[in-house]
C-alpha cells in the first residue's frame, strides 16, 4: 500500500508529513518516559522482522492481486503503540530511500496510512480494550485479526481520500474505493493471522514482552501498563527470543523473499483495474496533470530518491539477478535494526536504571 508521488499533491503531502511528524514527536516523548531497556534489542529485531515480512507478497486467490504485511499491529503487540510507531517510521524511511519503495513526497501519507492506524487505533483502542482484563492466547488471536482488518481498511480508505484531496489524478473515486476496500479486507485477514502467529509465539516463550501482559497488569486509559507481572512457566531467555526472531528475519528477507508473489499489490491492482496500468503517468488517461509550478517539487523528490536508492525495487540496478533480492532482504533488515537501535540511544529513550528483570 505504499503510495507513489504521482497520487499526491505537494499540499496533501505536506499536510500528512506534518501530521505524521506530530505523532512521531509525541511518540518520542512517551517512549522517553518508559523504563524498560528490553525494548532496545526488541525495537531493532522487530523492525528488521517487519521489513523482511513486508518483502513477502502473498497471493489473494481468485483476484490476481497480492498483499503484504503492514506490520503496525505486530510491532504494537510487542513494543506498545509509541515504540511501534517509531519503528515503523524507520522501516518506511529506509524502504523509501534505499529501495525506492513508496514516493519520497508521499512518505508522510505512507507513514500515516501504514503505521498510525495500526499502532494507535490497533494498539491503544482494540488491543488495549481486549487485553484490559486478561491476556490469553485466544484474545491475542482475536485482537490481532480484528485490529489488522479494521486498521488496514482505514489505511486503504485514507489512500482514496488523499488521492481525491490531491486532485492531480482523474481516477473515478467511487470505483477506486470499491476496489480498494474489499481487496484490503482480504489482505487484512491474512495479516491478522500472521500477526497472531508471531504474537502467540512470543506469548508462549517470553510473555512479559507483550504490551499489556499479564493477568495482574492493566492498561490504563493513557496506554501505560500498571501492576505486577505474573510470570508464566517455561519462558525463554530474552536473548533466545531475539536470536530466533533475527534468524527468522534473515531467512525471510534473504531466502523466502525469492518466492514472493509477482502479482500487483492491493493498491497497484486497484489502479490497474481502473486504468489498465499499474502506475499512473502523464500519458495515462487517468494520470491527470501536474501544474507547472509543482513540476520542480516532483522532479526534486525523484532526484533525491534516485540518488539514495542503492537497491531500487529490492534488486541490483539494471539487473534481474535473484541475488539482488537476497542482498536487499539482508542489508535492509540489518540497516533497519541498526537505525532502530541507534535511535534508542540518540533520543535517549531509556535513560533510567533498568528494573531487575529475568533475561
Amino acid at each position: 500500500m505504499h503510495m507513489a508521488d504521482a497520487l499526491v499533491s505537494p499540499a496533501v503531502a505536506g499536510t500528512m508529513m506534518v501530521c505524521s511528524a506530530a505523532a512521531a514527536a509525541y511518540s518520542i516523548h512517551r517512549v522517553r518516559l518508559e523504563d524498560d531497556q528490553k525494548k532496545i534489542p526488541m525495537m531493532g529485531v522487530m523492525g528488521a522482522f517487519v521489513f523482511a515480512a513486508q518483502m513477502i507478497n502473498f497471493s489473494i486467490p481468485g483476484t490476481g492481486s497480492s498483499g503484504h504485511l503492514c506490520g503496525g499491529m505486530l510491532l504494537t503487540g510487542v513494543l506498545g503503540p509509541f515504540g511501534a510507531f517509531l519503528s515503523m517510521i524507520g522501516v518506511l524511511v529506509i524502504q523509501c530511500l534505499l529501495f525506492a519503495d513508496g514516493g519520497l513526497l508521499a512518505l508522510g501519507c505512507n507513514i500515516w496510512n501504514m503505521a498510525f492506524y495500526g499502532c494507535f487505533v490497533g494498539g491503544l483502542v482494540i488491543w488495549r480494550l481486549m487485553m484490559k482484563k486478561k491476556m490469553t492466547r485466544g484474545r491475542i488471536i482475536a485482537a490481532s485479526i480484528l485490529a489488522c482488518i479494521i486498521t488496514l481498511q482505514m489505511g486503504a480508505f485514507s489512500v482514496v481520500l488523499e488521492t481525491k484531496a490531491s486532485g492531480i489524478t482523474e481516477l473515478p473515486m467511487g470505483t477506486f474505493m470499491l476496489l480498494m476496500q474489499p481487496i484490503h479486507l482480504a489482505i487484512g485477514l491474512v495479516e491478522g493471522l500472521i500477526t497472531a502467529a508471531v504474537l502467540v509465539f512470543i506469548y508462549e516463550t517470553r510473555p512479559e514482552l507483550l504490551y499489556g501482559y499479564s493477568g495482574h497488569e492493566q492498561i490504563t486509559k493513557e496506554g501505560a501498563v500498571t501492576g505486577k507481572a505474573q510470570h508464566r512457566g517455561g519462558q525463554w531467555a530474552l536473548k533466545e527470543v531475539v536470536i530466533v526472531l533475527a534468524v527468522c528475519a534473515a531467512v525471510i528477507g534473504g531466502g523466502l523473499s525469492l518466492v514472493a508473489s509477482s502479482d500487483p499489490d492491493g493498491l497497484e491492482w486497484s489502479i490497474e483495474r481502473v486504468t489498465g496500468a499499474k502506475e499512473l503517468t502523464e500519458e495515462n488517461e487517468y494520470g491527470g496533470a501536474i501544474s507547472e509550478s509543482n513540476v520542480g517539487v516532483y522532479d526534486g523528490a525523484g532526484a533525491v530518491q534516485e540518488s539514495t536508492s542503492l537497491l531500487p525495487d529490492y534488486a541490483f540496478p539494471d539487473s534481474e539477478s535473484a541475488l539482488g533480492t537476497t542482498v536487499s532482504g539482508l542489508v535492509g533488515g540489518l540497516v533497519i535494526a541498526l537505525v532502530c537501535t541507534l535511535a534508542c540511544y540518540l533520543f535517549r529513550f531509556f535513560r533510567r536504571k533498568p528494573s531487575a528483570a529475568k533475561s
